[in-house]
Formats: structure tokens, C-alpha cells, sequence
């Protein structure tokens, strides 16, 4: 083995020619967490995914950070993904990786006991128009709100994400039906607080809370993230809030190495997840290093501590 760990990018990211804020702060993310695995004396190298020339034997471990491509080329990403696991292993684990890639997983933490949104699933081919669904779920499902978020099982940065209000369906029927052909789709009961009060990411090490920020969309627009004009903030969650993120990693199928837990209150008052993260979540460790530290010594003591 050349390698203890390779830390995964994605190609835009390895060396960019233009740097503009947000590229900087890939590199910044990156950087912390290489420089902590390599203070735990780690032999570790950062590599785009999708680099043709590496042998991925060469390392006993890979750690997704900012791959954020795959999403785009999703086709290409599973044949990596699935030959890869075979040569190295994977943080998370390929297992949870598999089950969290697609947002059916809230459906099993749904029967766990996690409070998620009101949501229907639509599978792919499903013969069905978005009236019809959008019937359903006020009848079916307690929808009462009149606006819904439509959005795949399978993204990320908001892609194909749109908030429709009852009286434009039909503006969004050809859409869906092109969507609905190609992939799984989601409708969820849009959040008004999510506007309003925003959306707090938790951030968890080895299931323990390390720190949280609050994500708030720009005026006009319900899409937190900052590739649509979204800010971040300090925040200083409430106990609650922490066991309600606490809950949700426990709920998972095993231990996560990292994850980050995103949670909002919902039209009834409630804290719901709005998504567990543990594939490649932006974790904001340039707003707490300490928390890449720990990260580094998890991976050490507990994925590497037979082989180191």
C-alpha cells in the first residue's frame, strides 16, 4: 500500500486555474481535513474520482469530500463507485453510501421514528400525471399546504428542484412527465418556516455533535444553498436539537463515520429532517478545524486501527 488515505474531489477542484470564493473554499475544506489526517500521521493524498490513472489499490482507504459532479454524471459516477469498492474501501461504508445516495432512505428512518416532511415517492415509469399525485396527497397524505417542492430521489445543489403552487401544475405536467421517465421522483409539502426561519445544518463525528450552522435562502428564493444566493450563519443549537440529530445517526443502518443531519420546523411546529448527509456533505470546517481533527483521529482509531 502506497497510500493510508486518499481524500476524493472531483475534477474541477484538483488544480483550478480560477479561484473564485466558493473554489476557495473547496480548497480550504479540503485542506484542513488532509493537513488533520496527515497530523494523525496518515500517508494521504487528494485525487479527483474520477482520475484515470490512479490505482485505487494503492490506498486502504477513500473519504468522499467534494465530489460534487456526480450528480451530473451519475451513470459514469455508479461504474466508479461499484469497481472502485472493490479495490478500496469507502467512508462511509459503500453499504451506507448505497442506502444514502438516494432519498428513499427517509422513508426507513420515517419508520425508525425520525419526523420527516410529508412526502410521496414516485417511482421511475410511473404512469401518472402531477394533478393526479398532487390529488393524492392532500387526500391521502395530509398535504394542506398550497404549494409543493418536486425534486429527484437521486441529486444534489437543488438539481431539477422546483416549488409549484396548485394553480400552475399544469406548467409543470410535460416536465414531470419527462422527469418521472428517467428517474424517481419526490413531492414533499412545501415548509414555509424553511423561508421564514431557515434551515440548520448539524454536523457529527463518529455520531458525537461537533458544530451546526444556519442555512437561510435569498430573498424570493426557498433553496438554501449557497449556489442560489443562500448565507450561512453561526449557530448555537438548543439541546433539543441536538438529540433530535443524535437521534437521526443512531437511527442509520451503522455507525457513521461523519455526518451532517439538516433539520428545519415544519408547518406543524415539529423539528423534522430535512436530509441526512453522509456521502459528501459540505461539513464547514473552516468555521471549526477542531472538527476536521476529530475526523482525522475517528478514521485513524477506528478504520485504521488495525491496519496503522
Amino acid at each position: 500500500m502506497e497510500f493510508d488515505i486518499v481524500v476524493l474531489t472531483d475534477h474541477r477542484y484538483v488544480s483550478p486555474q480560477k479561484k473564485t470564493p466558493y473554489i476557495e473554499n473547496v480548497l480550504l475544506e479540503d485542506r484542513l481535513v488532509v493537513e488533520a489526517l496527515q497530523a494523525e500521521g496518515l500517508k494521504v493524498v487528494r485525487k479527483s474520482w474520477d482520475d484515470p490513472h490512479f490505482d485505487w489499490s494503492t490506498t486502504k482507504l477513500a473519504l468522499f469530500r467534494t465530489t460534487w459532479d456526480y450528480f451530473d454524471r451519475f451513470p459514469e459516477f455508479s461504474t466508479w463507485f461499484e469497481n472502485t469498492s472493490k479495490l478500496t474501501q469507502f467512508i462511509n461504508s459503500k453499504e451506507l453510501i448505497t442506502w444514502n445516495i438516494d432519498k428513499h432512505y427517509l422513508q426507513d428512518l420515517s419508520r425508525a421514528g425520525v419526523t420527516i416532511p410529508k412526502t410521496i415517492f414516485v417511482e421511475k415509469g410511473t404512469q401518472t400525471i402531477l394533478q393526479t399525485l398532487f390529488s393524492a396527497a392532500v387526500q391521502d397524505h395530509g398535504f394542506r399546504e398550497e404549494q409543493f417542492v418536486l425534486k429527484p430521489c437521486v441529486s444534489g445543489a437543488a438539481r431539477h428542484t422546483y416549488k409549484i403552487h396548485t394553480t400552475e401544475i399544469s406548467k409543470y405536467e410535460d416536465l414531470f412527465g419527462q422527469l418521472i421517465s428517467e428517474e424517481a421522483m419526490m413531492l414533499q409539502e412545501f415548509q414555509g418556516n424553511i423561508v421564514s426561519e431557515g434551515e440548520i445544518s448539524m454536523m457529527l463525528i463518529n455520531g458525537q455533535f461537533t458544530h451546526a450552522v444556519l442555512k437561510i435562502a435569498k430573498p424570493g428564493d426557498f433553496r438554501v444553498q449557497d449556489d442560489f444566493g443562500g448565507s450561512v450563519h453561526e449557530y448555537d443549537p438548543s439541546k433539543e436539537q441536538i438529540t433530535f440529530a443524535e437521534k437521526v445517526v443512531n437511527a442509520a443502518p451503522e455507525l457513521l463515520v461523519y455526518a451532517r443531519v439538516d433539520l428545519f420546523r415544519d408547518n406543524e411546529g415539529n423539528w423534522d429532517l430535512a436530509e441526512l448527509e453522509i456521502f459528501e456533505p459540505e461539513l464547514w470546517f473552516r468555521r471549526n478545524p477542531s472538527a476536521a481533527q476529530k475526523l482525522a483521529k475517528t478514521i485513524k482509531d477506528t478504520c485504521l486501527s488495525v491496519k496503522v
